[in-house]
């Protein structure tokens, strides 16, 4: 069983009983958000250039179904995240968030700690003597961890996305595996989960001292990552979701989700 479907399984298993609606659905530029009808939303990564978004006879059959999203069972809508068209994922996986949002609230963080306000680099607890491997550039992580480390790996299939200047950092997407296994903390960007490739960069990231899943999408029910690996789940949890549901909508990164959503590290025990 993948990450993926260990995350839908569990839940089924903590919410037994519950059947949420979704009741808004809003696929951003950069993020897609999903709200439940029990309050709860989550947040993914919207993926980017993508193939099957040419329009429109061609892409139609494999695209979200426009105008029917909002209403549907929050069950139905999460096993999207199992579907092999990465806008589809991005759907379910926003669900997924939004009942494992859920879930906590209703049974708390089994095997781990909640440090509210908390970067998920601070709560890594990486020391200068570590080889860093960042799957994903975050920059403000590479301006915090350059010179501050021993080694440092910038995997992004974009080499643009590191200034000039940090291309010594930067490799591509297919030294993911090597760059990873020879790492003592691993940094994995919860775009992942929309992308794919989760499963394999946890894999290659076993023998870390230090695993971390980063980023809005990375908001999930704790359980099924800690089983693989996974020492801090760096996410958020979202104060305001009308707000975040406009901030989506208006092109709105993650810079922008500050006055209505707060940073929060769930920490393996």
């Amino acid at each position: 069983m993948d990450i993926i479907e260990a995350w839908l399984a569990d839940l089924g298993r903590v919410l037994n009983g519950e059947r949420p609606i979704v009741i808004d659905v809003r696929i951003g530029v950069f993020y897609t958000g999903a709200q439940l009808s029990t309050g709860e939303m989550g947040l993914a990564f919207t993926p980017r250039d993508l193939a099957d978004t040419v329009c429109c006879p061609r892409s139609a059959a494999a695209a979200p179904q426009s105008g029917r999203l909002a209403g549907q069972e929050a069950w139905a809508l999460a096993r999207e995240a199992l579907s092999p068209v990465p806008l589809r994922r991005a759907i379910g996986v926003a669900v997924l968030n939004a009942l494992s949002a859920r879930a906590m609230a209703r049974s708390g963080v089994p095997g781990g700690r909640v440090l509210a306000g908390v970067d998920a680099l601070d709560a890594a607890e990486i020391r200068p003597e570590d080889h860093v491997a960042m799957v994903g550039a975050f920059v403000p992580f590479l301006k915090a961890l350059k010179g501050r480390v021993a080694g440092l790996s910038i995997i992004d299939k974009h080499h643009d996305a590191v200034k000039p200047e940090e291309l010594p950092f930067w490799r591509p997407p297919e030294e993911a595996v090597e760059a990873l296994a020879q790492a003592t903390v691993a940094i994995i960007s919860g775009s992942a989960l929309v992308e794919g490739g989760i499963d394999a960069l946890l894999a290659a990231a076993r023998g870390a001292r230090r695993v971390v899943l980063a980023g809005p999408t990375a908001s999930p029910w704790p359980p099924p990552f800690f089983e693989r690996g996974v020492d801090v789940l760096g996410g958020i949890r979202i104060r305001d979701g009308q707000a975040i549901l406009q901030i989506v909508s208006e092109a709105g990164s993650g810079y922008f989700f500050e006055r209505a959503a707060e940073k929060i590290s769930i920490v393996r025990e």
